[in-house]
């Protein structure tokens, strides 16, 4: 099978090494703006061919596109209008948009619309990772509005990487990713931005950071040009879950202002059930 990754960074380049380790694919070509990806990506192994976007469906089975997500809804319809019998797959944050500009395509039957549940803080080719996908989730969206054999591969695809599939309506599922993971992204940039403007010697930050501040800090590490787009395709939802964390914000605001340590205590209690879910 001839994958082509349009995007190689961190997602498509971890997606064709573990592919290529798998045996997977035959052969993985790869399409980028970036000279430099390009470049490395041919260095470091990850794809096998650098093609112009049309040469490289052209050549391909299967077409896994893994772009900041604005960059993949502006190029999905001239992908759609280019396939035949491909397949093609997105790895993005967000799905309603998307999906519905596929649903707008007389090919909508051969996207399928896909979020694995994976990443890291880093970006670019050097930060693919082989194995990135073992044991981890990937959703699968609005299955009944693809082919049948569109869907039976890319679930072969995330299966042979050891990933369990969740299916998902796209609406739901922006909502439930704004709750586990944009809100993590947005309160990650605001505490690096609340201590580079408060701590202004950064040799004190780095001496004094613990192990919690730097893992409750380290997604602010991670790529503004990826995030923008995927906070801006879900704004209503973001805004949602974030006036909720004001609010809690705020109650801890509270019982400090008013020192009430029992209020402290409750609201790091109800806290703690979190343990319920995350073991």
């Amino acid at each position: 099978m001839r994958l082509t990754v349009i995007g190689i960074g961190l997602m498509g380049g971890s997606l064709a090494l573990s592919l290529k380790k798998k045996g997977i694919v035959s052969k993985v070509i790869g399409v980028d703006s970036n000279i430099e990806h390009q470049n490395l990506a041919l260095q470091l192994g990850i794809v096998d061919e650098i093609m112009s976007l049309e040469e490289a469906i052209a050549a391909s089975d299967i077409i896994a596109i893994a772009t900041p997500i604005n960059v993949a809804e502006n190029l999905l319809p001239t992908i759609l209008n280019l396939v035949n019998k491909q397949v093609v797959f997105d790895l993005g944050s967000t799905k309603e948009s998307i999906v519905n500009i596929a649903n707008a395509h007389v090919n909508k039957g051969r996207f399928v619309p896909t979020h694995p549940m994976w990443g890291t803080e880093f970006s670019g080719p050097t930060a693919a990772q082989e194995d990135a996908f073992v044991d981890k989730a990937t959703i699968i969206c609005n299955k009944e509005q693809v082919d049948a054999d569109a869907i039976e591969l890319v679930e072969k695809l995330y299966q042979a990487l050891g990933m369990h599939i969740l299916y998902m309506n796209a609406i739901k599922h922006d909502i439930h990713v704004a709750y586990v993971s944009h809100i993590s992204h947005i309160t990650s940039f605001a505490l690096a931005n609340t201590v580079l403007e408060k701590e202004k010697e950064s040799d004190a930050i780095f001496e004094l950071a613990s192990s919690g501040f730097e893992s409750t800090v380290r997604l602010a590490k991670s790529n503004a040009e990826m995030w923008v787009p995927i906070f801006m395709q879900n704004k209503e939802n973001v805004l949602d879950v974030l006036n909720e964390h004001i609010s809690q914000l705020k109650k801890f605001k509270a019982s400090l202002e008013k020192e009430n340590p029992a209020y402290l205590l409750e609201l790091i209690q109800n806290a703690n059930q979190i343990k319920r879910i995350l073991k």
